[in-house]
């Protein structure tokens, strides 16, 4: 029988629409299952997760054509607004582009558009990514994700014709469109070092987004803003700065990934501080490794120890980059 930790957090998970948590509490109870010694129990539940997740992945995959094969990947993880870790005001900035696209037609009588191109700017793992997930869950939406260094590399001397055909698919096919790592083609104009080839395609950029009329999405994430040419700010209808999570939203973080493995007598704070200087991205990988190490002990609860030589590793891999 699952403990009535396990329940409550299959239960908080459910309530807060957040699919990612509900299969991981699933799964903490069939390898709970498993520990007793019911195996056929267990396996049942493993199953049932994985039809799950493999009916959500079907149903969502739009086909592109072949020639955009491998630059647009097209994935449905369902991230509700609840499991977006951010500062307040970004979250409230954030909650805004989803109440302008849900009443959008309320805003055409007045002549308005909404809010619906915008350029996510910040460190690694500090949830960018995870952002235009969140909106494309809120928004019931496809989410496509454009490769941006697979369609420099791949396709040197072509990539501006390949940009016009994503731009013609961003007007026919609904969904969010996420131009990831995008300085690979915003990078400043002025720069002595800057080829051609890649000037004419951040020109050809700047024209598409400027004369795209489409109601979608558009997002551009970058990790190094500075890079990027001052034109582009211009053509977005916003501009969201990501940073490191300060400490209380590490805690609210740990406590959310822990769930069900999150003992009474935890130091959260005494974590909270451990974790000073690492992204959302890398507290999430400690918090899960944690977890794993529990259930491959028979442990009920995470323990600070292994949790606090979990963050040190990611600390330690930051220093030897630097």
């Amino acid at each position: 029988m699952a403990t009535a930790e396990q329940i409550k957090a299959l239960i908080r998970s459910h309530v807060n629409m957040n699919a990612e948590q509900f299969y991981t509490s699933a799964l903490q109870i069939a390898a709970h299952e498993a520990r007793r010694g019911h195996s056929g129990l267990a396996h049942d539940i493993r199953e049932m997760v994985d039809r799950a997740k493999e009916k959500v992945s079907a149903g969502n995959v739009i086909a592109f054509p072949q020639e955009l094969s491998g630059l647009i990947l097209t994935e449905q993880r369902v991230r509700p607004l609840s499991s977006l870790v951010v500062n307040k005001a970004l979250k409230s900035r954030i909650e805004r582009v989803i109440l302008e696209f849900r009443q959008q037609q309320k805003l055409k009588k007045h002549g308005l558009d909404h809010r619906r191109k915008l350029l996510l700017s910040g460190e690694p793992g500090t949830g960018k990514t995870m952002t235009a997930q969140v909106l494309a869950t809120e928004l019931k939406q496809a989410l496509h994700i454009i490769q941006m260094d697979r369609l420099v590399t791949k396709f040197m001397g072509e990539t501006g014709a390949k940009l016009r055909q994503i731009f013609d698919r961003i007007r026919t096919a609904p969904g969010i469109y996420l131009f990831d790592e995008f300085d690979a083609i915003g990078g400043e104009r002025a720069l002595g070092n800057d080829v051609g080839e890649m000037r004419r395609v951040l020109n050809a950029f700047l024209q598409f987004i400027e004369n795209d009329a489409s109601k979608n999405l558009i997002i551009a994430a970058t990790n190094n803003p500075a890079l990027l040419d001052r034109a582009l700010f211009r053509r977005f209808d916003d501009v969201l700065h990501y940073t490191l999570p300060n400490k209380e939203s590490r805690k609210e973080l740990i406590a959310n990934l822990l769930s069900s493995f999150l003992s009474a007598r935890f130091p959260l704070e005494k974590a909270a501080q451990a974790g000073c200087g690492l992204s959302h991205s890398e507290i999430d990988r400690a918090c899960r490794d944690a977890i794993k190490i529990s259930i491959l002990k028979d442990k009920k609860h995470v323990t600070y120890t292994s949790f606090n030589e979990l963050l040190e590793e990611r600390h330690a891999a930051y220093q030897r980059k630097e």
